[in-house]
């Protein structure tokens, strides 16, 4: 029996598969440089700590920091967590306030619904139809009890790009901390802290074609040093912001992928971009432009991302009907739950519409020929779906193209 066909892969948001480059410099400190990088007496040790060092540069040149700059994690998820919590925890004698944006990912979230139980206060911003947010809006929520303002270099689910270096200014002058969630920019777009006045930033190398496991938050130590209290004790790694045994073969393999994306992503943008609207200009040829929604702004986006809305069809069965393309209809880290996602509710469409949506991830290896295939199997699928749905006459517009 011949093997089932390998599904085409278009969910670059959730993780990216790890660059044959980077798994290369990986594989020693698996075998023959296999030290701790704590241990300060032996050649083992080091090695491990030489690699480390070179590892933390390449993270930090990606985001135009320092190396000494850099704390490693084991993902974003942690660094948000230590940013945030971190932060407030640290500033608490001075401020309460947290300013964020409804749309931010859940660990941003969570880890604010979990300050207010202790007595912080939280703003969450709304965010206009586009996804962006109102810088006005923005600053009337700050108070002289802000300590920390955390806004997203772009969106997990709608790639929206928020104007970080429009926001900085405003933070900094009510003397509160700016930190932003970067998970998903740097394999794609150039960030500078410094230029931004970016405070803390948060980074995982799986979404950078490196391994999982492994994240960093950038805390700025040019001028007067971001003050923040660790999360875990034990040991006084990282310059006693955390804890534990650093995961050597992780962070060379973030350190690797970190450096390729430096050096390719300005080539690699427009590609990336070409294909995402052909995407785009192909589905809408399909199925006509009528039942089609692009969810945020089409400008400021990502050059790999396309969430679409499709009218007329259960979003469930749209995706089951695509076992043979790996695409998302939500997050991946809540992608348990069948209701509209957090960040489709904030842009304010209607639940049909937010639960009959994809999420298309475009990375390195994807294809042309990849990306035709998949316009002609999800135009297939809907144009089918609609033909069989009930809802599909509550929305002009939505008959299939045949």
């Amino acid at each position: 029996m011949a093997a089932a066909s390998r599904p085409i892969y278009l969910d670059h948001h959730a993780t990216t598969p790890v660059d044959p480059r980077v798994l290369d410099v990986m594989m020693p400190f698996f075998t023959e440089r296999f030290g701790n990088a704590a241990s300060k007496t032996h050649a083992f040790g080091w090695s491990a700590d030489a690699a480390v060092t070179a590892a933390r540069k390449q993270v930090a040149a990606l985001i135009g920091a320092k190396g000494r700059e850099i704390v490693f994690t084991s993902g974003a998820t942690e660094a948000n967590n230590l940013a945030i919590r971190g932060a407030v925890v640290a500033a608490r004698a001075t401020g309460d306030h947290i300013v964020t944006v409804a749309t931010e990912h859940s660990s941003v979230l969570d880890t604010c619904r979990n300050l207010e139980r202790e007595g912080f206060h939280v703003t969450r911003l709304p965010v206009r139809s586009d996804g962006l947010i109102e810088l006005a809006a923005l600053s009337a929520a700050m108070t002289d009890r802000t300590v920390l303002v955390s806004v997203m270099l772009a969106n997990n689910e709608i790639g929206v790009l928020q104007p970080l270096a429009d926001i900085a200014p405003i933070v900094k002058a009510r003397g509160a901390l700016f930190h932003t969630d970067a998970t998903q920019g740097p394999a794609t777009i150039a960030l500078d802290v410094g230029l931004a006045q970016i405070d803390m930033a948060s980074m995982s190398g799986h979404k950078i074609y490196g391994p999982k496991g492994v994240g960093a938050l950038f805390v700025r130590r040019q001028g007067t040093r971001v003050p923040l209290s660790p999360l875990i004790h034990g040991g006084g790694h990282e310059d006693g912001l955390r804890a534990g045994t650093l995961n050597v073969p992780g962070i060379v393999g973030f350190g690797h992928a970190a450096e390729i994306c430096r050096l390719e992503r300005d080539a690699e943008r427009p590609r990336l971009a070409g294909l995402r609207d052909r995407l785009w200009a192909g589905l809408q040829d399909r199925l006509g432009s009528s039942g089609l929604r692009v969810n945020g702004s089409m400008e400021r986006r990502l050059p790999n991302n396309l969430s679409v809305s499709f009218a007329g069809i259960d979003g469930e069965a749209l995706v089951m009907g695509l076992s043979d393309i790996a695409v998302s209809f939500g997050s991946a880290c809540s992608s348990g739950s069948h209701a509209p996602s957090h960040v489709l509710q904030a842009l304010g469409p209607t639940e049909l519409m937010a639960q009959a949506t994809l999420r298309f991830g475009l990375g390195r290896f994807t294809t042309d020929a990849e990306i035709d295939q998949a316009i002609e199997r999800v135009s297939h699928v809907v144009s089918r779906l609609r033909e069989m749905s009930p809802l599909a006459g509550a929305f002009p517009g939505t008959a299939p193209t045949r």
